[in-house]
């Protein structure tokens, strides 16, 4: 075995199971005994708000709300949440929700101990030291953002997306409770479900995968093309829910170990620019990035083939990889996801620029299993339209 050195990391520890949200007030208290709550605004909307707070003071922690921020958040939002928690005298941090909460949540933690703003640590290692205890809770089953070192963020006026890349950010607890994805609807579940699957994929055939992270990620991808369609369909299927949250948090370690490759650094332009959601624009490129990328590790697409239900048998290993992105798009079809950027109000005279930005993103692009030219770029927007 001819294997480069690695390191796995991801939270600090795991709680996962129907009913685990009732441990928060115990967890929590291990910490500390006043938490920044950073809940994502449409939970109250849900009506799901109480049972996140009653869980949370349980045992006698009191709750700071921080709900002022939108989906996919600029970094002064994040400020916002780092002075929040200064001045409530909070001494850890609980994010739930879907990334953006998520990430909100691990941006605050840190910016309440660090001087200076979310701006000046965008990028890789830049955050000067730890930051309050944090304690993330996922409702969608997609980003894997409770196991992960990031938190993105978007300048809206500049058009860029961005990411605080710290150990700093890994979470002390991800705790995942399947009931409380049970309200998320079909198209969510669909968008964020293939973003998910995007990070397994992506963190499967990066350049930097480990035999840790590929088992993480070859597990995600199977749960995924299993259980997905089944939680649009139902979103009741408790079955369905468990095994999405449970995807996600795998597919998220991966990611947080071997990184993403081209789909994301495509994917960043079209959120960045034109407001395309995250979720939705890693799925809508992703069989094309495959179809491209296929040449690069040939026995590992086949065997992502393979793992979601394909009859590659009698195949060569080239011709078995060539299965793997017919069976994404085929489950983006089961999913009834928009068929192409065209459909987004994406204008086709803007792909060059589009493709110029991505190859801008060089920290992801080289992980990415082939090589790829503006040129190549271009094509695959132009497959993906």
């Amino acid at each position: 075995m001819n294997q480069k050195i690695f390191e796995f990391r991801g939270a600090g520890r795991y709680i996962f199971g129907s009913g685990s949200l009732a441990r928060l007030g115990g967890q929590a208290a291990m910490f500390g005994k006043k938490a920044l709550l950073v809940l994502d605004p449409g939970l109250s909307q849900a009506g799901q708000e109480r049972a996140v707070r009653d869980a949370l003071t349980s045992d006698g922690v009191e709750a700071v709300l921080f709900q002022d921020f939108v989906q996919e958040p600029e970094p002064d939002e994040a400020d916002a949440a780092g002075r929040a928690a200064r001045k409530g005298g909070c001494d850890l941090v609980v994010g739930v929700g879907g990334g953006s909460a998520m990430d909100m949540a691990k941006a605050a933690a840190v910016l309440a101990v660090n001087d200076g703003k979310a701006r000046d640590y965008q990028g890789v290692g830049l955050v000067p030291k730890p930051g309050l205890p944090t304690i993330m809770i996922p409702t969608t089953a997609g980003t894997g953002s409770e196991v992960t070192w990031t938190a993105v963020f978007t300048d809206r006026k500049a058009k860029t997306k961005g990411g605080i890349n710290s150990p700093y950010l890994y979470p002390d607890l991800a705790l995942l409770d399947p009931e409380l994805t049970l309200t998320v609807p079909p198209e969510i579940t669909a968008s964020t479900g293939m973003d998910a699957l995007c990070h397994a994929v992506e963190s499967f055939t990066s350049v930097k995968a480990s035999p840790m992270s590929d088992m993480v990620a070859l597990e995600a991808i199977g749960l995924i093309a299993e259980y997905l369609p089944q939680a649009v369909a139902d979103g009741r299927n408790i079955e369905a829910r468990e095994n999405m949250l449970l995807a996600s948090l795998l597919a998220g370690l991966g990611l947080a170990n071997a990184g993403v490759t081209a789909v994301h650094a495509l994917s960043y332009p079209l959120g960045a620019i034109y407001g395309v959601p995250h979720g939705l624009a890693n799925a809508l490129l992703l069989p094309h990035v495959m179809r491209f990328n296929c040449l690069g590790n040939p026995d590992k697409f086949a065997l992502i083939a393979e793992i979601m239900g394909e009859d590659v048998e009698g195949l060569s290993p080239r011709e078995a990889a060539k299965v793997a992105p017919e069976a994404v798009a085929e489950l983006m079809d089961d999913l009834r996801l928009p068929e192409g950027l065209q459909f987004l109000n994406i204008p086709e005279d803007s792909l060059g620029r589009l493709a110029e930005k991505a190859l801008a993103l060089t920290r992801v692009m080289e992980n990415n299993p082939r090589t790829m030219t503006p040129e190549d770029a271009v094509a695959i927007y132009e497959e993906a339209y």
